[in-house]
């Protein structure tokens, strides 16, 4: 990135342009990089990896073979009708051939197609007994996720990253908080519309551990090319040990560092929007941050989790994502930036 950047300021020289980079043009290269970087995980609905997916991939290979088919004959019998001589191409007028090509044809292959929809529609999205509940709110523009409490385990609320226990149903109930989105993840089943005031439900299953990536199917808004987030595929055993986890209210810091960081968290007014559980910021306007360290990225799956890139959202926000409703604190210096973003990091 930075030879890149670089062969830019010798093509500004070469053509009498300021070779200085301004703040702008660093931060977007900044923005480039750590974007490409954040682009993790397996986003193909061609990659079915439960069965609701595998059932789509199949009806669409299909459709689409069948289409091809379609395609190929009306094209070779208009190329025959204008290219074959007259004496050969007689066959193709009078009744019958627009009773079987016109009206026979059809409705065999619809009849083929229709069924087979409607059997797939039928078996697709299927609530499960025993399943997994979590409640997925599309916000602007990060997804809110919440885990309903069972039995003895207690409810909590992550954010941009779904964990799910592979083998075990999972009922997703969705809504939005301010304008229509859609939930979608390629590999584990279809879309679903995310409404404000509506409630939605979609049902899948996980059937091979892994890091799939979903997305927001509905435009929301400028940012929702880049509203994204994860969905990691566990064993069972390792399910219950990061629920188990993340229930557990934030360690405290065991550092001076970390400790002057969570004095600037406090200080700077984070806990006005923000929920660190096991202090005294309880608020549940932005994205639940008491074991945000261990959420693989950051900004809605868009850059990767560390100091660095904490840090660098924290001070231009605006500029990296302009329109999400968090501001940039770029009066922050930088030894504050690092142990801010520091003891957020090690809230895992």
């Amino acid at each position: 990135m930075q030879d890149h950047v670089g062969r830019m300021d010798l093509e500004a020289t070469r053509h009498g342009l300021p070779w200085r980079r301004t703040a702008t043009t660093r931060a977007a290269a900044l923005a480039c990089a750590v974007s490409l970087a954040g682009c993790s995980g397996v986003q193909s609905a061609l990659d079915p990896a439960g069965g609701d997916a595998l059932r789509i991939y199949w009806l669409t290979v299909i459709m689409t073979v069948g289409g091809a088919l379609i395609f190929l004959l009306v094209t070779g019998l208009l190329l025959y009708a204008i290219f074959a001589p007259p004496e050969r191409r007689a066959w193709l007028s009078g009744r019958r051939t627009i009773v079987v090509g016109g009206l026979a044809f059809p409705i065999v292959v619809l009849s083929g197609l229709l069924p087979y929809g409607l059997i797939v529609m039928r078996d697709t999205d299927v609530p499960m007994p025993g399943a997994l509940q979590v409640e997925v709110v599309g916000e602007q523009y990060w997804w809110r996720v919440k885990y309903a409490a069972e039995g003895a385990k207690p409810e909590f609320s992550t954010a941009n990253e779904l964990v799910i226990p592979v083998g075990q149903p999972v009922t997703v109930t969705v809504t939005a908080a301010d304008v229509i989105h859609s939930f979608w993840i390629p590999n584990l089943g279809g879309k679903v519309d995310m409404i404000p005031g509506r409630i939605n439900r979609l049902s899948f299953t996980a059937e091979r551990p892994g890091i799939y990536r979903g997305v927001c199917a509905e435009f929301c808004g400028d940012q929702h090319a880049r509203m994204a987030f994860d969905v990691v595929a566990l064993e069972p055993a390792a399910f219950e040990g990061w629920r188990a986890a993340q229930a557990k209210p934030a360690r405290s810091p065991d550092l001076p560092f970390l400790a002057r960081g969570r004095e600037l968290f406090r200080a700077g007014g984070c806990g006005s929007c923000h929920a660190v559980r096991g202090t005294d910021t309880d608020s549940a306007f932005g994205p639940d941050l008491t074991h945000v360290g261990s959420r693989r990225t950051i900004g809605a799956g868009q850059f990767p989790n560390n100091v660095g890139t904490l840090a660098g959202w924290i001070a231009n926000t605006q500029h990296i994502k302009p329109g999400v409703r968090m501001p940039s604190y770029g009066s922050f210096t930088g030894e504050d930036l690092r142990a801010l973003a520091a003891y957020l990091e090690s809230l895992k």
